[in-house]
């Protein structure tokens, strides 16, 4: 064959290839989008460790459930991941960081919470402390997980500033970090939430002996931010919701609720928000150290 011969048939091959490709492409079926990814902040109430094993299988699961994608987002404190959150780097958060007024106009939403017994602030010292008030923890050091832990530390520490009782505060990141100092004794009491103080004493073998309690409370809300699609929100609400109706989730939430000491009935329900009125009653006469 000769030279000239051979570029026609290869011109025309070329064209050939390319006229498929295009028909096949303007002929076939849409390729189908991927996924949004959104990112996923629960405030740190245990170490990060710990948080991981407990939300990263309960991601896998929303995700798949959903139909998009669910990222876990954590800081090294509660008070770095309330950081990310108020920065607008997440969209989806379990958190009670964000009933306050100035908060509350960044337009979060609450799509459902996790379904537990009340929960209480409450200021605790180890079962055979010589402190049995409170008014004899004037002068000594209080920890608290850190400055946005609502629950253990914004009520708790309220107390104490409406008692008049000077105690020191010291942050320690997050609650299993705190009662870590607790009960090595290197400080006087602790600010907690009651469920992880519970959950933490039957993990650790530890005992421990109240000395305020506050009024009850629901646990964290499950938020999501108001730049999500509706659709996507909803979608991830619904999936949070069926979970323990799912016995691929059941199994789940029984396994990794063990990592924190919570019991298998610790499933998600669908909340509006209205269960969260006192944090919003807090604010309203809270001290403004507080606020």
């Amino acid at each position: 064959m000769n030279l000239p011969r051979l570029a026609t048939l290869r011109r025309r091959l070329l064209a050939s290839v390319g006229l498929s490709t295009v028909i096949g492409l303007s002929q076939g079926p849409a390729l189908a989008a991927d996924p949004p990814t959104y990112r996923f902040s629960p405030v740190n109430q245990a170490s990060i460790a710990l948080t991981a094993d407990y939300w990263n299988p309960i991601m896998a699961y929303v995700s798949d459930a959903a139909g998009v994608r669910l990222a876990l987002k954590i800081g090294r404190t509660s008070a770095d991941t309330t950081a990310y959150v108020l920065a607008q780097e997440v969209e989806f958060v379990f958190s009670n960081h964000l009933f306050s007024p100035e908060r509350e106009k960044l337009g979060w939403k609450v799509i459902g919470r996790r379904l537990t017994a009340a929960i209480h602030g409450q200021l605790i010292v180890p079962a055979d402390s010589a402190v049995t008030e409170l008014a004899q923890l004037d002068g000594k050091d209080v920890v608290y997980p850190g400055p946005e832990a609502f629950v253990s530390y914004k009520v708790p520490y309220a107390q104490l500033i409406n008692r008049k009782i000077d105690a020191k505060v010291v942050f320690a990141g997050n609650t299993d970090g705190a009662l870590a100092q607790l009960f090595s004794g290197k400080v006087a009491a602790a600010g907690v939430n009651s469920q992880l103080a519970e959950n933490y004493g039957r993990r650790e073998g530890k005992k421990f002996r109240v000395l305020w309690s506050s009024e009850p409370m629901h646990d964290l809300a499950l938020m999501a931010s108001s730049k999500v699609p509706e659709k996507d929100v909803q979608a991830v609400a619904r999936a949070f919701a069926g979970m323990h109706k799912d016995p691929k989730g059941q199994a789940i939430l029984k396994e990794v609720s063990k990592h924190i000491g919570l019991t298998e009935e610790a499933y998600f329900i669908a909340s509006d928000g209205s269960e969260y009125a006192p944090y919003r009653r807090f604010y309203q006469s809270a001290p403004a150290q507080v606020r």
